[in-house]
This record gives C-alpha cells, structure tokens and sequence, in this order.
C-alpha cells in the first residue's frame, strides 16, 4: 500500500472531526472520498498533508514511512501533493512563475550560486522552465505561460492549480474538489487532464467531489464518511446500492428505488 492510515482521529474541543478512520490507498490507484457536507473530508486531506495533527494513537505511514507527526513541508518533499477546495493560485504572478513556485523543492542549486549567477544555477533555471513548460503543454496551458494567472478563466485557474500541484513531482495527489464552479465541458476537460496525467507519471490519486457523477465515472474505489466516520467503502456500484450511503445522503424518509435512482443519476 502507497498510503496506508490507521485509528485516525482529530478533535476540536468538543468536536469530532475525524473519528478513527481506517484507510489503505493502493499505487497507481483512483480514490474517491465522498460524504455529505461536514463530514470530515477536508479535514482527513489536511491530516494527510501535515496541516493539522492526528490526536494520538493515530497512525498514517506514507511509502512505507511513518508520517503521522511530519511537518507540512517534510510530506510535501516525500511526495504528497494537494489542490484546494479554495483556489490558492498568486493571481499577481505569471501562469509559469506559479509552477516554479511549485517546483522549487527541487531546484539543484544553493542561494550562494543564483547570487553569483554561475553557469551551474543558469543551466538549472533553463532545465526548469523547460520542464515547466512541458508540463503546461501537458494540461494544455502552455499559450498562457506567461500570463497573469488572476487573468485566467476559472477552468484554466483549476488546471493551474493542478499544475502546480504535479510541480512538486508528487507521488499521491490529493484533489480537494477539483471540479467545483466548473461548467459541465470544463468539468470533463479536468477529469481528463487528471487521469492523463495519472498514466503519464504513475500517479495515485484521491478525489474529494461533492459531484458524484465525477467520482463514479473516475475512481476505481470509494470511501464513504459520515459525521467524521467511515461508512462505507468500496466500487463505485457497491456505494450506490449501499443502505447508509443512501441514508446519509438523503436521509430515511425517501423509497429505496428513488434513491437509488438519484445516486446513479448524480
């Protein structure tokens, strides 16, 4: 297992956010995380990428390694990257300066040798920005590498920002929302982007998506939570039947065929 979480916990005063979740992403894998609004699935991103601490007697072992108490960084740097829900791209800055920015753990050269300007740290900055530009090629922004990104069309600020996520070189991609505020075309348009780039680099992703009809058409599995635990996990045809998928979606008061009715439709 690439990703492999045990007793996953986190509590904010006297809510639980997450409550010991148990989760195990296969390499090369498309996971869908799913569940109605507050039920922890940023939260379970934002423990996964060091932005907050599992309360203990957690454990969350990354590659193999143990990172349950790692700094945000130090993940990032092992090959965990992320997108937001809210789109954090610097709208000041060009669409290729914002992958740099990405990149930068990875840069060969020492501050002492960019001051100097040496042929080494020139050598390196035009292997970069020829990566980067590829890379723009790839998710189909290169015409606009040296674009404001604040300028940019929502689509394209969402392949940005999903560009500068693949910047870091990741291993596990985490997608927070990836489609929200997209046009159904542009909602496609990622979708593909996304699995092209799975293939291209031997990623392994998980999607958080309140559109079910993204994560039942992309991921090969899903997992279910609900008030910060997991419910249900599974193939996508498994969730849609599933009695408390539906119950946490829509609550007990509709017939099971009109609910299912709506998973399969949504």
């Amino acid at each position: 297992m690439l990703l492999e979480i045990k007793n996953l916990t986190k509590r904010f005063g006297g809510l639980t956010a997450v409550s010991k979740v148990d989760l195990s992403v296969r390499q090369g894998e498309v996971r869908g995380i799913i569940g109605p609004n507050g039920s922890g699935k940023s939260t379970l991103f934002n423990l996964i990428s060091g932005v907050y601490r599992p309360d203990p007697g957690a454990s969350i072992a990354f590659d193999g390694k143990d990172i349950t108490n790692l700094e945000a960084h130090e993940i990032a740097r092992r090959g965990v990257a992320r997108t937001f829900q809210l789109l954090r791209i610097f709208s000041g800055m060009s669409v290729i300066e914002n992958l740099l920015i990405g990149h930068h753990g990875h840069i060969r050269y020492g501050a002492a040798s960019a001051v100097v300007g040496s042929r080494r740290a020139w050598a390196e900055e035009r292997r970069v920005r020829q990566e980067m530009m590829e890379l723009l090629s790839f998710i189909g922004l290169a015409d606009y590498a040296d674009m404001p990104a604040g300028e940019m069309s929502g689509g394209q600020q969402r392949l940005l920002a999903l560009g500068r996520a693949m910047a870091a070189r990741p291993k596990l991609l985490l997608l927070d929302e990836p489609a929200a505020g997209l046009s159904p075309i542009n909602v496609d348009v990622l979708l593909d982007t996304v699995l092209a780039l799975k293939n291209r680099f031997g990623l392994t992703v998980i999607i958080i998506e309140h559109i079910l009809k993204v994560v039942m058409e992309t991921c090969e599995a899903v997992s279910v939570l609900d008030h910060g635990e997991k419910i249900a996990e599974g193939s996508p045809a498994q969730i849609r039947d599933d009695r408390l998928v539906i119950e946490a979606y829509l609550g007990k008061e509709m017939k099971d065929e009109e609910v299912r009715a709506f998973l399969r439709s949504a």
